[in-house]
């Protein structure tokens, strides 16, 4: 949704710039609260609660931060109070996704999705983000997800790249070529 996208942009760049130029502050644990954040406002009886008339938007912002797993720096504190005092709170996930492409673009990587069937142990995860980093020429930061629907081998999506070696889509190419 381009409206949504044009909406977190601006709190996206200034809570980027503001964690550059603050000493002390790791973009990392800033991506990490600000995920959290994210993931709470994405859900659905939240978006309920906090569009009420009858709720304040303190009632709002003590009931989000007393969800999170972190405990919020003043900035998180602040960016939260600022975001639900705008009433943005529903474009927080996409906040989210872009601060996180501009701390990638900072450090020069990008976040890549393995898709398995089965679970990855980490000497094959190290080894596959070898291969796939050499693939795709950039340091990549890996998730893994477990997709039974592939039957075996691998699917990794690297923004709106895909690389799908699973046998799934073996199987779509065979299907394919037989129709042809």
């Amino acid at each position: 949704m381009a409206e949504l996208a044009t909406i977190a942009r601006p709190y996206a760049e200034a809570l980027f710039k503001a964690s550059t130029s603050t000493a002390g502050v790791d973009l990392n644990a800033t991506a990490g609260w600000l995920d959290e954040l994210a993931a709470i406002a994405a859900d659905a009886q939240l978006k309920q609660f906090a569009e009420s008339p009858k709720v304040s938007a303190q009632q709002v912002f003590d009931l989000v931060a007393g969800l999170t797993k972190y405990v919020l720096p003043d900035q998180g504190k602040n960016f939260l109070r600022t975001v639900i005092d705008n009433g943005r709170l529903q474009a927080l996930p996409e906040v989210a996704a872009q601060f996180r492409k501009l701390v990638n673009a900072q450090s020069g990587s990008s976040d890549a999705v393995v898709y398995s069937a089965f679970p990855i142990d980490g000497a094959a995860l190290a080894d596959l983000a070898a291969s796939l980093e050499k693939r795709f020429g950039r340091k990549l930061n890996l998730s893994v997800e477990t997709d039974s629907t592939l039957i075996g081998g691998v699917r990794v999506a690297v923004g709106d790249e895909v690389l799908d070696t699973s046998v799934k889509a073996r199987l779509e190419q065979m299907k394919a070529a037989l129709a042809a």
